[in-house]
């Protein structure tokens, strides 16, 4: 786990412990080691996670059309349908990136409400008839021109963007239930029950645990937060309960072959595609699965086609590449200026990891299913720009690191350094 450090002797608040309740000297040695490169005012930006960034996308580009290609002509007379389409989105996210890179992340700051506010009116007019676009069952998209926008997506990046600058405010009063964390709660609640009246519970309980995550890091009170989580533990299971499709799902997910052509129709068919690929995968546009027998296999179940076709090298190699986006992402926020760039950075990590996670654990079936896309790879114009803008401000954090004589003051005083005997005849004296 990750907590901040003692809060009266960390004038930044951006150093965390890998560690909870070790303060003695070798967590300081820990975390100066970690921090101990050179490197002191404005730089270029992290190139190992913009390379990695550009490598997923590459890659997502690579298996969207393997997965796609067939589908794509069947239903719209062309196979390129799909990637070409990608292909857009891939470079508005690029522009996107290129652009909030130059801008100071402390502009959000300053903007905090009124992005807070465009967030929270985005969602609300999905739910005017007149204006959301409904797909699925769902009301969750608003057309602009040619392409649909889904306004959750970039409420992600809303939210993380308050609760860093909240956090980074209130940091000296984060333990009152008051301050540190019911303010939090409410304003993640607000999002929380527009995106579940679309109706979409996994995306609200995805954004309730980008919340908690974000809050335990910043060093709220556990007793809060999993005081707060049980109480809310009955709702959930009320959610899940009343309707009989997220109940069917939780079944399958128990049990995935007792109703195989029905709720556990699209799990089998993703287990099966991880079972045929082997080790090495059936080859590129090989693959089986993705001819109609496992449903929009280009969207949120496009891990199991890298699997099918790829095998487990090519999916421990995927996995790979969010291993070190991740790490760079936290990089970012150990070395990051101040507690807004650290609770900034940390959360737009959070956004994308804990994405990733959800996703590989819903087609692998470790978890009921839950339709979120593959960061970068799974097809989607919003949550593509939403990446992209994400890792986009953390290369904007990364071009401001603190120099490594900014963290002088986690190594121990002469006067720590000294025998308790001397530090008694000194104050004595």
């Amino acid at each position: 786990m990750l907590r901040s450090l003692d809060r009266r002797r960390d004038p930044w608040g951006a150093t965390f412990l890998i560690a909870v309740g070790r303060r003695d000297s070798r967590a300081r040695k820990g975390v100066l080691t970690l921090m101990a490169e050179e490197g002191t005012g404005r730089t270029s930006g992290d190139l190992t996670l913009l390379s990695v960034t550009l490598l997923l996308a590459g890659i997502g580009l690579v298996m969207l059309y393997s997965a796609s290609s067939i589908m794509a002509e069947v239903r719209y007379q062309d196979s390129m349908y799909f990637f070409k389409r990608q292909v857009v989105f891939t470079v508005a996210g690029l522009i996107l990136l290129f652009f909030v890179k130059n801008v100071h992340y402390s502009l959000y700051r300053r903007l905090i409400y009124v992005i807070l506010g465009l967030s929270v009116l985005s969602l609300c007019l999905v739910l005017v008839p007149q204006l959301g676009h409904k797909a699925g069952g769902a009301r969750r998209w608003l057309h602009l021109g040619g392409f649909s926008v889904q306004p959750a997506e970039f409420a992600k990046l809303a939210l993380i963007m308050f609760i860093a600058y909240s956090l980074a405010k209130k940091h000296e009063r984060l333990h009152e239930f008051g301050v540190g964390f019911l303010p939090h709660a409410i304003v993640c609640g607000v999002f929380v029950l527009l995106i579940y009246k679309q109706p979409d519970l996994g995306t609200a309980v995805y954004f309730a645990l980008l919340t908690f995550t974000l809050l335990f890091v910043a060093g709220v009170r556990l007793r809060h937060l999993v005081g707060s989580a049980l109480a809310l533990a009955p709702l959930l299971v009320l959610a899940v309960t009343r309707k009989d499709y997220r109940w069917g799902r939780v079944l399958a997910f128990l049990d995935p072959w007792r109703d195989p052509t029905s709720s556990s129709f699209q799990l089998l068919h993703s287990l099966l595609a991880f079972g045929s690929g082997g080790l090495i995968g059936a080859g590129l546009g090989s693959g089986k699965q993705k001819l109609f027998y496992l449903p929009e296999p280009h969207t949120d179940f496009l891990l199991a086609v890298i699997g099918e076709e790829t095998g487990l090298l090519g999916i421990c190699g995927v996995l790979f590449l969010y291993g070190i986006l991740i790490w760079r992402g936290v990089h970012i926020a150990l070395w990051a200026p101040d507690r807004h760039g650290t609770y900034l950075a940390f959360g737009l990590t959070l956004v994308i990891g804990l994405q990733a996670l959800i996703n590989g654990a819903v087609v692998m079936g470790l978890v009921p299913t839950k339709g979120l896309p593959l960061p970068f790879m799974s097809y989607g114009g919003s949550s593509l720009c939403t990446n992209f803008l994400a890792v986009g401000i953390l290369l904007n954090i990364s071009s401001h690191r603190r120099a490594a004589a900014a963290v002088t003051w986690l190594r121990p005083s002469a006067e720590e350094r000294a025998p308790q005997g001397v530090k008694a005849k000194k104050m004595t004296s």
